[in-house]
């Protein structure tokens, strides 16, 4: 374990204590009459972002209580992205579709679980006049589960403070050892957060501390059932999941339970922990005001299967053994303190905002040496310790005439390296992004040129070492030529139309939204079909068409969304050709209108596609090109409904199972979920 463990178990154990006296102070609290109920509700709860707060505007948006969201698994989470994961709740995941890089300067690179952690920028703080509570807890039959209760509540006129904890975690429905309950995923957030403004409202601060922890079991995917013959003696004879050409028949994999996986006793640790805040002070009203963000934070990432088999085993899962031959153990850690002081300002016609921003970080690592067995574990140094000193500068710029038009200009660089023994050599990362609307249409134009992250450039492991540091072309322990990579370097052009359209007929409440990009990415650094960094020296072209359109037909409503990405099957990258998601749903009043309920289904599709294969050890998503993932529907059937404060929902999710089928893939060799039942209810409390 790092060596701050004792510190991060304390914090945990601090942050639990005050949600403890938090969670006291709600219930003593007691409400005074009818009349208090009446009074306090989502209309006197408002919800403030930094984002708001670095545009000098405290006002805030009414809290959500809709039940537009509500059923749909991927708002469960905190990033709702399409995503590819490992076909079970809380597993790696990376994004489906194309998304641009905005993130300069030395970066981690170990991102497979960003989908399950608070992002300290979008922590949203309340504004009430009574205390705020909520909790939401959702389950289903195969195990899936998110729990989360969150309180706050003002102590002064200008002064909040609340605790958050949330739970997500999944139990294996592949080769399950315990039967139902065998633990898969377990991942954990608290966060301490908290506002403050001074009575005139110059100065205003947001805070948030925050820790996750990750435990996620390593199953390696499913191991195809083959007939064959070792010493003599038969192996797996009860059935064959292979052709005669040995090639798996991936129609024969759908047993879940019952299949067996490469991996038993791997586990991934992943740690982050996390210290932020931001203030602002009013120089000359609106006009002025200065302001400073300070962000510390820690990662942790450790990789462990401590019974590794022996090679001569048919289902070898790793690729190499370059360590130690009984056990594997790699860990990491990343840790970054930035200072970010800015100046921002706004009037009836312009918008700015300008900062200069300092960040120190570094990155250790370790793993077992090469005379480490499985009882006797000696952990030495991996690669060398990587220290940054870097300095960014960047701003944001919005125009406004009459409501006619608006040209709103944004930009970051990483304009100096304040570290000379930094082992990489200097060069200029930047991203520019302008854009001009009129009326319904806009334009956006986005460049940019951006560093690998460091796992990118460096990582020694049991089964995986490479170096693609400036000056360190040979790897000294494997004697490999690594050369250095450039950077990537992208260009992109959108356009967009919004609209609200007239009723026709019954349709009403229309909304119709589409965009078109074209992207041009030079350099683009990615993971090989051998798990290995490497550099695309041609430049790739995409062509991302979206759109998207809402109505109501009575009380009917449909919504229907759908992405076309053309060139997404190359050498780098893997995007479905297509992916839509559709929802239908009638909705009324039940029960003398004591409930409003939504009965619908909603239908998710992406077309085949060669998607990337995932390697656990390294936490990283690399190009394969052997198994294709067929096209497929996801159907599933919802009913929602919100009771005052309360919002529940009853759910089958992939109702179609079976229906020329028995299941799907999600990556290459995890199967996505079978058939099952999922309930969830969200209880709000204004007092």
């Amino acid at each position: 374990m790092p060596q701050n463990s004792v510190l991060i178990s304390g914090l945990s154990r601090w942050l639990g204590l005050v949600l403890l006296v938090l969670l006291s102070a709600a219930a003593r609290a007691q409400v005074v009459d009818d009349s208090t109920k009446v009074m306090y509700g989502p209309k006197t709860t408002h919800v403030i972002f930094e984002s708001e707060v670095l545009r000098d505007s405290t006002k805030g948006t009414p809290v959500d209580t809709t039940l537009t969201h509500w059923p749909q698994q991927r708002f469960w989470l905190h990033d709702t992205t399409f995503q590819q994961d490992l076909g079970a709740v809380g597993t790696a995941s990376r994004p489906l579709l194309y998304q641009p890089n905005l993130e300069l300067g030395a970066r981690y690179g170990r991102n497979a679980f960003d989908r399950y952690a608070h992002d300290a920028r979008t922590v949203p703080y309340y504004d009430s006049r009574s205390p705020y509570s909520f909790f939401r807890f959702i389950q289903s039959g195969a195990g899936e589960q998110v729990f989360e209760i969150s309180y706050s509540r003002s102590l002064k006129k200008n002064f909040s403070i609340g605790v958050d904890y949330e739970r997500i975690a999944s139990n294996k429905v592949l080769a399950p050892t315990r039967g139902s309950r065998d633990a898969l995923v377990e991942h954990s957030n608290l966060l301490l957060f908290g506002r403050f403004q001074t009575d005139n409202e110059r100065y205003h601060l947001l805070f948030n501390i925050s820790n996750a922890r990750h435990r996620g079991v390593e199953q390696g995917g499913i191991r195809p059932i083959i007939n064959y013959k070792a010493n003599g003696t038969t192996i797996d004879v009860d059935r064959s999941e292979v052709d005669a050409a040995g090639v798996p028949i991936l129609s024969n994999l759908f047993k879940y339970n019952e299949q067996q996986v490469y991996l038993s006793t791997a586990i991934n640790y992943e740690d982050r922990d996390e210290l932020y805040f931001t203030h602002t002070y009013r120089l000359l009203g609106r006009g002025l005001t200065v302001y400073h963000t300070f962000d510390y934070k820690r990662q942790y990432n450790s990789y462990a299967d401590l019974a590794l088999k022996p090679t001569a085993d048919p289902g070898f899962f790793y690729p190499r053994v370059l360590g130690s031959r009984g056990a594997t153990i790699d860990r990491s850690q990343f840790s970054q303190v930035e200072n970010t002081v800015g100046v921002l300002g706004r009037t009836s016609a312009v918008e700015y905002r300008l900062y200069a921003r300092d960040r120190v970080a570094s990155l250790t690592s370790e793993t077992l040496t090469d005379v480490a067995t499985a009882t006797d574990l000696k952990l030495g140094p991996g690669a060398p310790t990587r220290s940054f000193h870097q300095f960014f500068v960047g701003g944001t710029a919005a125009f406004n005439y009459r409501t006619i038009y608006a040209v709103e200009t944004a930009g970051e660089a990483y304009l100096l390296s304040l570290n000379q023994l930094s082992p990489d050599s200097y060069s200029l990362e930047y991203w520019l992004r302008g854009r001009v609307r009129t009326g319904p249409l806009s334009a956006e134009a986005l460049i940019n040129s951006y560093s690998p992250t460091l796992t990118q450039q460096e990582f020694i492991g049991n089964h995986y070492r490479w170096n693609h540091w400036a000056g360190e072309r040979v790897n000294p322990i494997s004697g490999v030529v690594n050369g250095k990579f450039s950077n990537t370097n992208t260009q992109q052009l959108t356009g967009r139309l919004q609209l609200k359209l007239p009723n026709v007929l019954a349709l009403r409440q229309q909304r119709f939204e589409a965009s078109a990009s074209l992207v041009n990415i030079n350099n683009l650094v990615f993971y090989d079909a051998a798990g290995l960094p490497a550099q695309l020296d041609v430049a790739n072209q995409l062509l991302i068409v979206a759109a998207r359109h809402k109505a109501q037909l009575g009380r009917f409503g449909i919504d229907n969304q759908a992405t076309y990405t053309k060139g997404g099957d190359v050498n780098g990258l893997r995007i479905p050709a297509l992916v839509t998601e559709s929802r239908a749903y009638y909705e009324a009043y039940i029960f003398r209108k004591a409930m409003f309920s939504q009965t619908g289904l909603e239908v998710y599709y992406q077309s085949a596609y060669r998607a990337f294969g995932y390697s656990p050890s390294t936490q990283q998503f690399y190009q394969q090109d052997k198994f294709t993932i067929g096209a497929y529907p996801i159907v599933n059937a919802f009913f929602s409904a919100d009771i005052k404060t309360v919002s529940v929902f009853l759910k089958v999710a992939y109702l179609n199972q079976n229906l020329g089928r028995d299941g799907y893939f999600a990556t290459p060799y995890y199967s996505g979920y079978p058939r099952r039942f999922q309930f969830g209810v969200r209880w709000n409390f204004f007092d």
